[in-house]
């Protein structure tokens, strides 16, 4: 049986790294090609039999936006490791048909169900939380090609990474490199390299080889691999991560002396003041994007709001000190909040559904309860939940990526009472002056405020909840002058129709009461009429939602599955005629009829 690698490039005019171990794991061939054709040629003496081909890129992608489930679920493992996955979906052009893995998987005829027990099969395979669990690593091997990556940080990571997969012929799942020339080959070429295109060129076939020792591993080692995701939805299978693993801080440059931090701190703040602007549009967009998602996931909130950081405030940031070492050596880099964006919930189980929404549309490399942290040390104070989430042209739009140097933006997320503690704290504290005397005594009034506003956000929660269980309240007649059904109508019928959604936005309830308006119906016994003939919990379950929706959210679905095109094209819906497409060809994709 042969066990393939293959470093799948998008597009077949870059390189594409290609390994195979034999039955031994010994390197039987590493080489690059570029075309289909190319990597036929060179991989097809190995496929005629009994094979396992591990490809580094998706072959299934089914969403439109965002991450698949499978990148969110690694994600929430190893991006605290930096190796968290990047979105897929069919959104981006490559994407958009068959991904170009499938479609070679195909031209191979291996099988690319995850669960199939064919002799002949591919599966997706992602290198780096491959190796992070292979190696116990703290975080990933920086030998990846990036703008801001010095030459000889990448060379010297890459040769550790050659060292410890040579080490690998005396592990008890042996990789036995030593006999292949031209692993010799790639071998001293990054020895040798003087310029970061050689050790491109020796990155393809390096990835390709752990692809292959990751086949190798899912066949010999079916206990201690994780498979992420499903054949229908896309799947990533990588070694398990040890359960005992912490991650590693990110390693910062030297310090330098007082004078060096003084003109390093002025001239990023220079830098900062040029790319404010950018800041401000990117935490803008990131802003709209996320209102528009919480609402069309039916997520109740109170506020959203966003910032890019101050030019003031970033210099103070960036002038922080701690025994005479910066804070932050490198403060366009370091300082993580440079985008920034602000959710506020009305209860504390709503933090938790918006941070795993978030979670499943973006890559989020930190995720950070602050008020786990505050609990963990026996104390009241500070809680909210900050994630940082990878720039991403899904909300940056045309904004480039790289403009950036801070890799990520910050989204805090916590309920109306957590936010108004913080912002009472941060405004007394550290904006204003607190007399020393006076200390002890606001920190216990601080401590007794916190645990107070604990106790009422419990509260708040029970009350969501028993609202929720209580019976269906009686049929109210409208207002006869007015030919829309009021909010506060609408908002009672609902909550007896759907007993187990959420709240909605109070000025969802209005909106979509036009729309009801825009289809002829005026009346909640006209509405009851027609929603008796839905069967709401197929509609819900064929919608796959994760997280709860909302009560407008599972009326606005009933009537997308009853009026269908002619719903999608009501004035009232002009500004989402994207979105309801693809809704209405997901609840139209399942099998038998909604009503």
């Amino acid at each position: 049986m042969y066990f393939v690698g293959i470093d799948l490039a998008w597009g077949e005019r870059a390189r594409t790294g290609l390994a195979v171990l034999d039955d031994t794991g010994a390197l039987v061939h590493l080489s690059a090609a570029t075309t289909d054709d190319t990597i036929a040629a060179a991989l097809g003496p190995y496929l005629d039999d009994e094979c396992l081909v591990a490809i580094d890129a998706p072959l299934i992608v089914t969403n439109p936006t965002g991450n698949r489930p499978c990148e969110a679920a690694l994600n929430r493992d190893f991006a605290r490791f930096e190796a968290g996955a990047h979105p897929s979906n069919t959104g981006r052009p490559e994407l958009h048909d068959t991904p170009r893995g499938a479609r070679l998987a195909a031209r191979f005829a291996l099988d690319i169900d995850p669960d199939s027990v064919r002799t002949r099969r591919a599966i997706e395979v992602y290198p780096h939380p491959a190796l992070v669990a292979l190696f116990r690593l703290g975080r990933t091997l920086k030998y990846k090609q990036r703008q801001n990556r010095p030459f000889e940080g990448m060379r010297e990571e890459m040769l550790r990474l050659i060292g410890l997969l040579d080490g690998l012929a005396d592990a008890p799942l042996p990789l036995r490199l030593a006999d292949s020339a031209p692993w010799h080959e790639v071998t001293e070429a990054v020895r040798a390299a003087t310029h970061k295109s050689e050790l491109r060129t020796a990155e393809d076939r390096i990835d390709a080889v752990v692809c292959a020792y990751v086949a190798l591993y899912a066949v010999r080692r079916p206990a201690g691999t994780t498979v992420y995701g499903d054949g229908r939805t896309g799947y990533i299978v990588t070694p398990t991560l040890p359960a005992d693993l912490v991650p590693e801080p990110p390693a910062h440059p030297p310090v330098a002396t007082d004078p060096e931090l003084t003109r390093l701190v002025r001239g990023a703040a220079r830098r900062y003041a040029e790319l404010q602007p950018y800041a401000e549009e990117a935490a803008q967009r990131l802003t709209r994007w996320l209102t528009g998602t919480l609402d069309d996931a039916g997520i109740n909130y109170l506020d959203i709001t966003g910032r890019g950081k101050g030019i003031a405030s970033f210099a103070a940031k960036a002038n922080k000190a701690v025994d005479g070492h910066p804070v932050y050596p490198d403060p366009l880099r370091d300082i993580t909040d440079q985008i920034g964006a602000r959710i506020i919930t009305y209860v504390r189980s709503d933090v938790a559904v918006v941070a795993d929404l978030l979670a499943d549309h973006l890559t989020v490399l930190d995720d950070r309860d602050m008020g786990q942290l505050t609990a963990s040390e026996g104390r009241f104070g500070y809680v909210s939940r900050h994630l940082q989430i990878a720039l991403d042209p899904l909300w940056l739009g045309d904004l480039p990526v790289d403009m950036f140097p801070a890799p990520s933006a910050q989204v805090q997320i916590r309920t109306v009472l957590q936010h108004a503690w913080a912002e009472f704290e941060h405004d007394i504290r550290y904006k204003g002056s607190v007399p020393e005397e006076l200390a002890p005594d606001l920190n216990r009034r601080f401590t007794l405020a916190a645990g107070l506003l604990e106790l009422a956000d419990r509260e708040f929660e029970v009350i969501r909840e028993r609202l929720r269980e209580r019976t269906p309240p009686r049929d109210l007649e409208a207002d006869p002058y007015d030919p829309r059904i009021s909010a506060e109508e609408l908002a009672t019928f609902l909550a007896g129709q759907f007993p187990d959604s959420g709240w909605s936005r109070t000025d969802h309830y209005t909106w979509i009461s036009g729309l009801l308006l825009e289809l002829g119906v005026d009346s909640l016994h006209k509405l009851a009429g027609l929603l008796g003939s839905v069967d709401s919990a197929a509609i819900t379950d064929r919608m796959g939602y994760k997280h709860p929706p909302g009560a407008v959210r599972r009326l606005d679905d009933a009537l997308l599955a009853l009026f269908g095109t002619s719903y999608i094209r009501l004035k009232g819906n002009g500004h989402r005629v994207e979105l309801l497409t693809a809704r209405l060809d997901r609840l139209q994709s399942g099998d038998g009829p909604t009503q």
